[in-house]
This record gives C-alpha cells, sequence and structure tokens, in this order.
C-alpha cells in the first residue's frame, strides 16, 4: 500500500488551493443532500460533475482518477445488482416482471430502486476520490486547526496516524524478509502479526513523545503554515452549491 503523494500542479489547481474544511463540507453537503432523494439521476449527475471537476479544476489525470474508482464503482455495480435481485418488490406477482431467469424474476420497481442506489454509491465514491486527490493531508490537518479550531493534538495525531499506514506496510516486508533470512519458507506466517503490533506500539510510543516533546495543547501556538480564506474557496462553495441544487432539479416530480 502506498500513498500517492499529490504533485504541485495539482496543489495550484483551484481544487487545489481551496479550503480542505470547505472542499469537505461540499462533500458532506452532497451526500446529505443524496439522503433526501430516491431518484437515481441526481447522484449521477453529481458524478458526472465529479468527474469533470478532477482533470479540469483539479488538474488529476483521468488515468489517476480511473485507478482510483475502479475498485468503488465495482463495488457500487456489485450493490446495484444484489438488491435489485433480491428486492422484496420481486416477490410481489401483481407487479410485471421485466426479467425472468427461472425461478428468479426483476420488476421495475426493484431495478429503478437497485439502479438508484448503485448510482448513490457512485456518486460518493467519486466525491470522495476527488477530495482525496486534491487535498494534501498535511493541509487538510492545518485546515480543521486553523479554521474549524479542532485540538492540535486530535487533528495532528490523527495526520500521524494517516501517514503511519504505508510505514506499517514497510515493516511487514521487513518482517518477511526476516523470516526469510532465518530459513523459514513460509512467506507469511501468523507470527508477522504480533511483530507488526509490537512495531505499531513502538511507532506510537515515539509520536506521543515527540508530540509531548513540542507542547501540544500547552497553550498558543504559532502557524508555520497559515490557511486563508480566499476567490478559490468561494469558486469551490458557489460551484458546489449549485451542482448540488442543478442534480436534485432533476429528480422526478
Amino acid at each position: 500500500m502506498i500513498r500517492a503523494a499529490i504533485d504541485d500542479r495539482t496543489l495550484e489547481s483551484v481544487l487545489g488551493r481551496a479550503s480542505p474544511l470547505l472542499k469537505l463540507a461540499v462533500a458532506i453537503g452532497w451526500l446529505g443532500g443524496l439522503i433526501l432523494v430516491i431518484d437515481g439521476r441526481p447522484p449521477l449527475a453529481l458524478t458526472a460533475v465529479a468527474l469533470l471537476a478532477g482533470p479540469t479544476l483539479g488538474r488529476v489525470s483521468a488515468r489517476r482518477m480511473l485507478l482510483g474508482l475502479l475498485p468503488l464503482w465495482g463495488a457500487a455495480l456489485g450493490i446495484a445488482f444484489f438488491n435489485t435481485m433480491f428486492a422484496a418488490a420481486n416477490a410481489d406477482h401483481s407487479l410485471a416482471a421485466i426479467a425472468e431467469l427461472g425461478p428468479w424474476r426483476v420488476t421495475r420497481p426493484a431495478l429503478d430502486a437497485g439502479l438508484a442506489l448503485g448510482a448513490r454509491i457512485l456518486a460518493i465514491a467519486s466525491a470522495g476520490i476527488l477530495f482525496g486527490q486534491t487535498t494534501d493531508a498535511t493541509r487538510l490537518a492545518d485546515s480543521l486547526v486553523q479554521q474549524a479550531r479542532v485540538s492540535p493534538r486530535f487533528a495532528y495525531g490523527a495526520l500521524a496516524a494517516f501517514q503511519a499506514v504505508p510505514r506499517l506496510m514497510e515493516d511487514v516486508v521487513a518482517l518477511r524478509q526476516a523470516r526469510r533470512v532465518r530459513g523459514l519458507a513460509r512467506s507469511w506466517h501468523p507470527r508477522i502479526l504480533v511483530g507488526l503490533l509490537v512495531q505499531a506500539i513502538r511507532h506510537g510510543d515515539r509520536l506521543a513523545l515527540a508530540m509531548d516533546a513540542r507542547a501540544f495543547d500547552a497553550g498558543p501556538r504559532s502557524t508555520f503554515r497559515p490557511i486563508r480564506w480566499g476567490l478559490a474557496d468561494l469558486a469551490v462553495a458557489g460551484g458546489g452549491v449549485a451542482a448540488l441544487v442543478l442534480a436534485l432539479g432533476t429528480t422526478r416530480l
């Protein structure tokens, strides 16, 4: 597991320069709007907006977005399929079946509900990938501390935990190589988990000492990377609200 770094070209884009806190608020607003509808067209419209905003406003390559979206889109299609096949409406014989395969029958209400749920997952996944690929994790922590007034101990502790995931994968590789050096044939063994737990505890202990040495929560702190509101924030907020309103306008009456 390797977390790809965000390049300078993306960080200098409109979405890259916008406040991470604002982008997070827009993504949550989209999620809240999708909860209010059961039609599949609004989430598909928001999915299209996210896919267009990535290469244009975020300067994220189409290949990078596709690689991030493929697993999530596969999950969305699977959820849509199983919710369509096992919907309660299929057992209602007063509804006409649009497809039958042996004992299985699919009705139009079941298909509409399954596709709508899958489209909602697509929209959430697309918005999440767009946020993750245009937001630097360190800048997100700075934004939470400076703009949302979150405790520095919590914000930077969460940042350190997020950045520790690739380190844990490096520890797994090192432990497997150590087993090979000792002549153990199997490259994977449950005992590796014990060694990984020990390494995680050591990393956490060193992190806690480092944060205490920097006097987190000991009083007012200076800011090394100031986060200020700007025109990019206004553009992203206005565009996000407009996209949500237009998408909700496509709902069936």
